[in-house]
């Protein structure tokens, strides 16, 4: 049930902030396994047309609905940006019915299958307009007026088939889980002190391997021994796919957001994917 996985009082804790004039952030607290606090993040970006697309939707707060309004209100695209990513889009879908929903392959189905079984009421059987699969993965479209201001990874070789975005007007990178950034301090700055979580040892191991601090060797480590393990080669195409962008903000769902050398940090975090897809290196 998704209300294991959500805070009861998401108004009260939700973190809504300006990244550039056209992109805002909705952050939340978020425990993964119901003890890593490993938080949650949603995006809106208003398109140069004007209209918004809302990637990772979180809880459709009075606030949120107020930001939203304040940027135009014309919310026409709404992206699960992985299969794990999607618990709000029919909370989403209702609140904006003209919207296009976007998902990678698989979680149409896993959708229509927990509507079908009444098993969780936040998720409907919403049909998707745009689906990404491993035939269409480099020639994804949306429409016109989508792919005019955004570049597109389906990296379906990752576990949780994640979809990677790229604002080019600002240079903003949105993805899910590709790349954590932890720990999770903005998500979890609304919450009151004494309700905060108090890692224990897994959460803490889990918070390490997941920073991008340093040299990141753990999460470098995590990344090429379990993460690409299954499809390397595919992995690693689509990460050198992403180097090529030019951005500088990464906005990650879990996890700080990279305001400023937000390429330098992928290249680092991901150099053992890179070099090897080079053919100049190989892991350490």
């Amino acid at each position: 049930m998704s209300s294991k996985l959500v805070p009861s009082n998401p108004e009260d804790v939700m973190v809504i902030r300006d990244i550039t004039p056209n992109v805002v952030t909705f952050s939340v607290p978020f425990l993964r396994f119901g003890r890593v606090p490993i938080g949650g993040r949603g995006t809106v970006v208003r398109l140069t047309s004007g209209s918004l697309a809302v990637f990772s939707p979180v809880a459709l707060t009075d606030a949120a609905r107020a930001k939203v309004a304040s940027l135009g209100g014309d919310v026409r695209y709404l992206i699960a940006t992985d299969i794990e990513h999607h618990i709000f889009l029919s909370e989403w879908a209702r609140a904006y019915p003209n919207a296009k929903l976007i998902g990678p392959e698989g979680l149409p189905e896993k959708r229509r299958k927990v509507a079908a079984a009444g098993d969780d009421p936040r998720i409907g059987p919403e049909p998707f307009a745009v689906v990404a699969t491993r035939e269409n993965a480099t020639s994804f479209s949306v429409d016109e007026e989508f792919d005019r201001d955004f570049a597109v990874e389906y990296v379906h070789a990752h576990p949780n088939r994640e979809l990677v975005f790229l604002y080019k007007p600002e240079r903003v990178l949105i993805e899910a889980d590709l790349l954590f950034n932890l720990p999770a301090v903005e998500q979890y700055s609304r919450v009151p002190e004494e309700q905060k979580p108090r890692p224990g040892v897994i959460a803490k191991l889990f918070s390490g391997i997941q920073s991008t601090s340093g040299d990141a060797t753990g999460m470098k480590r995590f990344m090429w021994y379990v993460i690409s393990r299954g499809n390397r080669t595919a992995f690693n195409e689509s990460v050198a796919r992403i180097a090529q962008w030019d951005f500088d903000t990464i906005i990650p769902c879990h996890g700080e957001t990279v305001v400023g050398g937000g390429k330098e940090l992928f290249e680092r975090v991901f150099v053992w994917h890179l070099e090897a897809e080079k053919g100049r290196g190989t892991k350490m």
